[in-house]
């Protein structure tokens, strides 16, 4: 699924099920319910009145009773506990695991501490991205990552041809999928004491992109400090026979104030927050470059190199980009993805590849590339929205400050 096509499709079901034929909706929506893949907490979703769509093969809640306004608006104030069994995690070890990984991303894994992870970019020969994942190191000899659900199976094949070459050559690593786990993202200023009621560990002591092996409601989980919204917040790997109880041992000690949220007001939250979603802002044909994730990209690796496209990403880091991603807020209906962009003359400069209405900025904002030269915050533009052009401007992301919990 597109863009603010998730946002768009919860309004749709939305207003569609206020409507009288709710029948027929179910049809259009949910004829391949049978097909589709279900979480551990389906039936979960189901009691709690999410509404269940297709997305990624999957069966998952766009949104509960709540609107995608008001559950934006919640996390941020509150929190909000999602869903997200669906992205594949899995495990690297062995004592080449660091080396190996290294020539499939942009981050520098080797100078990670044991315990942190980062953001990165997995590339393709031609410094495209094949998906953007987070990667943390356990130990030296042990990464957990976790990718994108709409690429599992690309990524998982292209790491195991990799993979195949590495160990022939006499590299030690190996791999476990973690497909006996589920993973609940808890986000909001709810977030740390809500979760605090459930474990020993002192969150206090676990920064923004930190990871720790610990029990939580009585279950062995991994849990980083990290998420999709901008706000703090943890993800949590649960062994699946435990992830209803956590969902709601997570509900029961916020006394209300966190709220089941879907995939809609998921989509409205990492575009406040600035971030960008794979299918949409980033492509194959997409460096990281171009995407703005330069600061993702390892300090030595910029001198080394040694990821697949090393050498087109290095031009450009050296010479600039043709193309950037950068941020819009506009006046008449929101952007959509394929919005074209146009400079004050009416020369066509780019295109949106995500929008919407902002529920906390109570405006539009979104993202899109534009050739480089357009690309400076405070540049004027047209927008065009079902063929008639309104006015833009670039604007800095991210478009709600961002409340990670770093050392002071």
């Amino acid at each position: 699924m597109r863009g603010g096509g998730l946002w768009q499709l919860g309004l749709s079901i939305t207003r569609r099920l206020g409507q009288t034929d709710k029948k027929a909706v179910g049809r259009r929506y949910f004829a391949s319910e049978a097909e589709l893949k279900k979480t551990v907490l389906y039936d979960f979703h189901v009691a709690n009145g999410g509404k269940m769509v297709p997305f990624a093969g999957w069966s998952m809640p766009i949104q509960y009773k709540d609107s995608i306004m008001e559950s934006t608006v919640n996390c941020r104030q509150n929190g909000s506990l999602f869903d997200v069994s669906h992205m594949c995690g899995f495990s690297l070890k062995g004592k080449d695991c660091v080396p190996f990984l290294e020539k499939l991303v942009i981050a520098d894994v080797a100078a990670l501490a044991p315990g942190t992870g980062t953001l990165t970019v997995f590339t393709n020969e031609k410094g495209g991205a094949i998906d953007d994942s987070v990667i943390t190191k356990v130990t030296d000899d042990h990464m957990y990552i976790v990718v994108n659900a709409g690429c599992r199976d690309k990524d998982l094949a292209h790491i195991e041809a990799h993979m195949k070459s590495f160990k022939a050559k006499g590299g030690d690593v190996s791999w476990h999928i973690h497909d006996e786990r589920s993973l609940l993202a808890l986000q909001g200023p709810l977030a740390a004491p809500v979760l605090q009621h459930l474990t020993k560990e002192d969150l206090s002591k676990v920064y923004f992109g930190e990871f720790r092996i610990t029990d939580i409601n009585g279950a062995r989980c991994f849990i980083t400090r990290t998420g999709y919204t901008g706000e703090d917040g943890f993800e949590i790997s649960v062994p699946s026979e435990n992830a209803v109880d956590l969902a709601k041992a997570i509900l029961e000690k916020s006394e209300g104030k966190v709220r089941l949220t879907g995939l809609g007001a998921r989509d409205s939250l990492r575009l406040e927050a600035g971030l960008c979603l794979y299918g949409n802002d980033m492509e194959q044909h997409i460096t990281p470059v171009e995407a703005g994730l330069n600061w993702a990209i390892g300090k030595r690796r910029k001198v080394e190199g040694g990821f697949l496209g090393a050498e087109v990403i290095l031009k450009q880091l050296a010479e600039g980009p043709k193309i950037r991603l950068v941020g819009f807020s506009s006046t008449g209906p929101p952007p959509r993805s394929h919005s074209e962009i146009q400079d004050e003359k009416g020369t066509s400069i780019g295109e949106i590849t995500s929008g919407g209405f902002s529920p906390c900025l109570k405006k539009n904002i979104a993202m899109g590339y534009v050739k480089s030269g357009f690309h400076k915050s405070g540049t004027k533009a047209k927008i065009l929205v079902r063929g008639k052009a309104y006015d833009g401007v670039v604007t800095k992301k991210p478009f709600v400050p961002t409340k990670y919990y770093k050392p002071s």
